[in-house]
């Protein structure tokens, strides 16, 4: 599989199998399981998905040797501190039931809403990551869902810069502004739901684009993400999707398409504001 380079020198393969609401138990070990058959070498779940042991399961029980895979999990916002994320961050460590981890984010950050001090509890909680980083229990460090202006703040006070910030992204949603700041600091995005919701499936110009390269929309926003310089992280239970997912070389996008899905309207979006979310 092809890879994206991190800001550490780490190499990161260039598409994962996203488990976000994939329910713990049978389903996500059989899921997990199917996406490493076909191909995958990088899996993304996060403490509140609920599924890190069967995650962990499915690893173990494919055979594959750690250190082909790359496996990233995330802190809860229930957790946020210093204090709290190193034990939240072994929680996870044993639930999966790995020495390491590849990939560790902050799942969302601390927002005006909810908390005066938001932007002191994002640098506390960053400084445990830190820490974990130079112990050697992760590869790599990094946030989720950081707009630009809570990433520029948390960048006022960090030692070591975030590898990833993995945010909301695809046709329809593409938060240029935290794209472009990311890019100028070396910061690798990750794209969750890089297929938008169900609308973005139904859209008449990516359908249209679709059958013109003979694949699937999912595909087309797949190989939209990659054109960015943007990693996607593409969900799926159906093992035919998951093995689409995993293979858009068999067609290219023009620089007129990349510019027509550019130019969609606004669709698809989650709903889920960071700066406002009040969980």
């Amino acid at each position: 599989m092809k890879s994206f380079k991190l800001n550490n020198g780490i190499d990161i393969p260039a598409i994962g199998f996203g488990t976000w609401q994939i329910p713990e138990g049978e389903e996500a070990y059989q899921a997990v399981t199917e996406a490493l058959k076909v191909g995958y070498t990088h899996i993304d779940t996060a403490a509140i998905y609920g599924n890190e042991k069967s995650v962990g399961r499915a690893i173990k029980d494919s055979g594959i040797a750690r250190d082909t895979l790359f496996i990233t999990t995330k802190l809860w916002n229930t957790e946020r501190g210093y204090d709290k994320t190193i034990a939240a961050f072994e929680k996870s460590l044993t639930d999966l039931g790995l020495a390491y981890i590849d990939l560790y984010l902050i799942h969302w950050p601390a927002n005006e809403s909810q908390f005066e001090n938001w932007a002191t509890i994002n640098a506390e909680t960053w400084k445990a990551l830190e820490y974990l980083y130079q112990q050697g229990k992760v590869k790599a460090i990094g946030v989720s869902n950081f707009p630009k202006d809570y990433l520029a703040k948390l960048l006022e006070t960090v030692t070591i810069v975030p590898a990833v910030n993995q945010i909301e992204f695809h046709p329809g949603y593409l938060q240029q502004e935290t794209v472009d700041l990311c890019k100028s600091n070396g910061i690798l995005v990750q794209a969750w739901s890089p297929l938008g919701s169900g609308r973005i499936l139904q859209d008449e110009t990516l359908i249209a684009l679709a059958e013109q390269k003979d694949t699937s929309v999912g595909q087309i926003c797949i190989k939209f993400a990659l054109s960015q310089g943007i990693l996607p992280l593409p969900k799926s239970t159906n093992p035919l999707n998951i093995k689409r997912n995993l293979t858009v070389d068999n067609f290219d996008l023009t620089e007129e398409d990349i510019q027509t899905i550019s130019e969609l309207p606004t669709m698809g979006f989650s709903g889920s504001d960071p700066k406002k979310v009040a969980f």
